[in-house]
This record gives structure tokens, C-alpha cells and sequence, in this order.
């Protein structure tokens, strides 16, 4: 006697579910945050960094080097964070496919480090130097 379930409804599901992109947690609130698209925005980040040096190395001491690796790793996580959140709205402001996601977060995680100090220097306030008290002016 056969099975009742349809080995090609199984196969089926189990096809749909390996498709599925999972989405990022935290807290158990969901972040909106695909994986793959901040996967494709931190190697656009890396590639960024590697290449086009935006994190340069401050010395030649191990604290310069620890202190570099820090920022560079901070760097890159929020340049793929970014291109998490700004990849779906630049593709549906542009009126471009889904099919282009990946290779235009790639491309966001790239230049979010420019884009991003672009943005702060412009709609950012100065910070205002703290007033000398006292001691003689020049």
C-alpha cells in the first residue's frame, strides 16, 4: 500500500522553503533585513576598503593596526547595514528589477562610505569648538 502524502508535494515544499530568503531577528523583532542583501553589502564594503583604501592605516604600531582593524570591521558592518535598508528603495526609485538587488547592494555597500560622509557633512551641524576661558589671545 502506497504512502497517503505525494512524494511530489514534498519535493515541492521542501524546493519553496530552500528558496525562502530568511530574514534578521533581533530580540525576536524582525529588522526588515535580508540576508543576502547585507551579505552582498559587506563584500561591496570589503572590496571598498581593500581597493579603494577609505579606511587607511593610521602607523605602524600594533595599536595603530588594532585600532585601524576596529574601525575598518565597524566600517564594513555599517556599510552592509546600509545597503540593507537603502538597496530596495534606490531599485524602487530607480524603477529597476528585483533581479538587480544583490549587484546593486553590492554596489550601495561600496559606496556607502562616501554617500554616507557626503551626507553628514551636509545636512550635519559643525561641531562648535569649546570657548577658551581665560589665558591670553593671540
Amino acid at each position: 500500500m502506497p504512502e497517503p502524502t505525494s512524494t511530489a508535494a514534498a519535493a515541492a515544499t521542501y524546493a519553496a522553503a530552500g528558496l525562502s530568503v530568511p530574514f534578521i531577528t533581533a530580540f525576536g523583532v524582525p529588522l526588515g533585513l535580508r540576508a543576502d542583501v547585507l551579505i552582498a553589502g559587506f563584500f561591496g564594503s570589503l572590496v571598498a576598503i581593500i581597493l579603494l583604501n577609505s579606511v587607511p592605516s593610521e602607523g605602524d604600531t600594533w595599536q595603530h593596526l588594532v585600532r585601524t582593524t576596529f574601525k575598518r570591521i565597524f566600517v564594513a558592518v555599517a556599510s552592509s547595514v546600509t545597503a540593507g535598508y537603502l538597496t530596495p528603495l534606490a531599485l524602487l526609485l530607480a524603477s529597476l528589477p528585483d533581479s538587480l538587488l544583490l549587484s546593486a547592494a553590492f554596489g550601495v555597500g561600496g559606496g556607502a562610505q562616501r554617500v554616507l560622509l557626503i551626507l553628514i557633512s551636509k545636512f550635519g551641524t559643525p561641531p562648535t569648538p569649546p570657548a577658551a576661558s581665560g589665558g591670553a589671545t593671540p
